[in-house]
């Protein structure tokens, strides 16, 4: 049988079995009903089509019969399937293993880093020892009664620093509402779209500092106490963040999410902190105008001074890698996600971090990453986080089995535990060095699971805020989205996404599945390309799009 791990050869072939235990075969290519296929001791032919990335049965499969794939339970039979059958909604349900401490041991084989040991990237050295891949200002409202103030500090210092988008769209509009002025309405609907216009960027006031940032949101006030809690440790984690200069809040002043609970955050991730902090609470103040000028004139100071820091050579160790997928398909567990497994684990040998989140998509392999824990007090934690996340997960009436989406299912993961054995391999293969929970931020070298949704921004957000200084976000379908101020890499699982979607993708790993390139060679790829977006010397997509998502977590309402 073919095997893919992470120590691999590349792939030539039309279908995959990825692990001996496995049941289920990977159609990497459209398999059309009546063919007859041999792989290695296996043969068949198949008894329905098998689009590519789905799954088609291996053996005859009884009711109740289990789905077995990467080596984990998947799924039930709820109909009988037959040997070439091709695996759906209908003929599968979910079902995932229990989980416990066993006390396992565990071995780990690093990768050979011969090659990137006094390997640097060039990064904003700060005061407690982090190391930025950028250097940003924030701006932040404590709480939505905030967000027009922000918008106005946003709106008055975007464009004359510098910072704000390009004007791509400006030009359609202006010219379709001169047609409409000029009552030429007839040639309103025969109006055609023309090349996007290469207009030079507005020029830079502050060379080394690649952004003032805003990240607006809904919270602060009228959730639980807990919400304005995490609000605060989220926030704190974004200002403790070394890709931050510091920070300008706005406050109302009432509002749940109180200035001292962020302050005591702060603390705790850095009892020496001393990033300049301009704090302008709105009903201690006087006027509106004048609490904005105040606090626009006292930024725009602390934007000087923050422009004098200037990147310097920084070992790897101070890398850390948030490992993210969203829009996943059927390739996503043996291409994309695997590749960035081997980064980390390479990253993680090296003495950096990688943090690996989205527990919901976690579910299935739940004891694999419990034995994989370096310390019993970790595995007991996460086995508490995992159950008391499905649990509440339950009480709002969902479950991790409603995570796939209609999209996830369209293209192969069927099930919740068969989307989470792929997506697990994000997180290679190294020990579990520590468990954190949301929004905690990470300190300890090597792999960190982060309990966090499965849902993509609410997930980077919150990796983030743990400390990635740069996130690889894998994704099958296309998902358009980044960070305000972590580069985001975006990688495809197939080079058909590469290809239709270039202007949000960074790097291509159907290469991997047309057997062009093993899981090694793109994950040395994909630290080169890291290092490179680290140094600031390449700009990833979303960052040239702007995309800055941030949206926090309400715990226990988002899968």
């Amino acid at each position: 049988m073919t095997i893919l791990e992470p120590a691999s050869a590349p792939l030539k072939q039309r279908m995959l079995q990825i692990h001996p235990a496995d049941n289920v075969l990977v159609a990497l290519t459209d398999l059309p009903q009546g063919e007859a296929l041999r792989l290695a001791d296996w043969s068949g032919t198949l008894v329905t089509d098998v689009p590519a990335k789905h799954k088609f049965a291996g053996v005859d499969l009884a009711i109740g019969d289990k789905i077995i794939m990467y080596g984990y339970l998947v799924g039930r039979a709820v109909a009988p399937i037959q040997k070439g059958e091709v695996i759906t909604t209908r003929n599968t349900r979910h079902e995932a293993s229990a989980f416990d401490f066993q006390g396992a041991e565990f071995h780990w084989s690093p990768p050979d880093v011969r090659k990137w040991q006094g390997r640097t990237f060039q990064g904003y050295q700060r005061s407690d020892g982090q190391v930025g891949t950028a250097n940003y200002w924030l701006v932040i409202p404590m709480v939505f009664c905030e967000t027009r103030n922000v918008n106005v500090i946003k709106q008055a210092f975007e464009k004359e620093l510098g910072y704000a988008p390009p004007e791509i769209y400006h030009h359609q509009v202006a010219e379709m509402a001169k047609l409409f002025r000029e009552g030429r309405h007839d040639e309103l609907h025969r109006y055609a779209v023309k090349a996007q216009p290469s207009a030079p960027p507005a020029p830079k006031i502050f060379a080394n500092l690649d952004g003032i940032k805003f990240l607006i949101h809904e919270g602060g006030c009228g959730g639980t106490r807990e919400d304005a809690h995490n609000l605060c440790a989220l926030f704190a984690g974004y200002i403790h963040h070394p890709n931050v200069a510091g920070a300008t809040i706005l406050s109302l002043g009432c509002q749940n999410a109180q200035v001292a609970m962020l302050q005591a955050e702060l603390v705790k991730r850095n009892p020496k902190f001393d990033k300049p902090l301009l704090i302008f609470e709105q009903q201690q103040s006087g006027s509106e105008y004048a609490m904005l000028s105040a606090a626009i004139k006292e930024t725009f100071l602390a934007l000087v001074t923050a422009n004098q820091q200037t990147r310097q050579p920084a070992a790897l160790s101070h890398l850390a890698l948030g490992l993210e997928c969203g829009g996943s398909d059927g390739f996503s567990g043996i291409s994309a996600n695997p590749a960035i497994g081997h980064t980390a684990d390479i990253l993680a040998a090296l003495g950096g971090k990688a943090i690996l989140s989205e527990f919901p998509e976690l579910c299935g392999v739940e004891q694999e990453l419990i034995n994989r824990c370096e310390h019993p007090e970790s595995a007991q934690r996460f086995i508490n986080l995992m159950r008391d996340y499905a649990a509440r997960a339950t009480a709002v009436g969902s479950g991790f089995d409603m995570n796939p989406s209609p999209g996830n299912i369209k293209d192969g993961l069927i099930t919740d535990a068969m989307k989470s054995a792929g997506a697990a391999k994000k997180g290679g293969t190294s020990p579990v060095k520590a468990v954190l929970d949301y929004p905690e931020y990470a300190t300890t070298p090597g792999l960190n699971l982060l309990c966090t949704p499965g849902n993509d921004v609410e997930s980077t957000t919150a990796e983030v805020a743990a400390g990635a200084n740069v996130v690889l976000f894998t994704t099958g379908l296309g998902t358009p989205m980044g960070n305000p101020i972590v580069p985001v890499v975006k990688l495809a699982t197939n080079a058909q996404l590469a290809r239709r979607m270039s202007d949000i993708i960074d790097i291509d790993c159907g290469a991997i599945i047309a057997g062009e390139k093993s899981l090694e060679q793109m994950g040395e790829e994909i630290l080169e390309f890291v290092i490179n977006v680290a140094s600031g010397t390449v700009k990833t997509k979303a960052q040239q799009l702007g995309q800055d998502d941030f949206i926090p977590w309400k715990r226990g309402v988002s899968l």
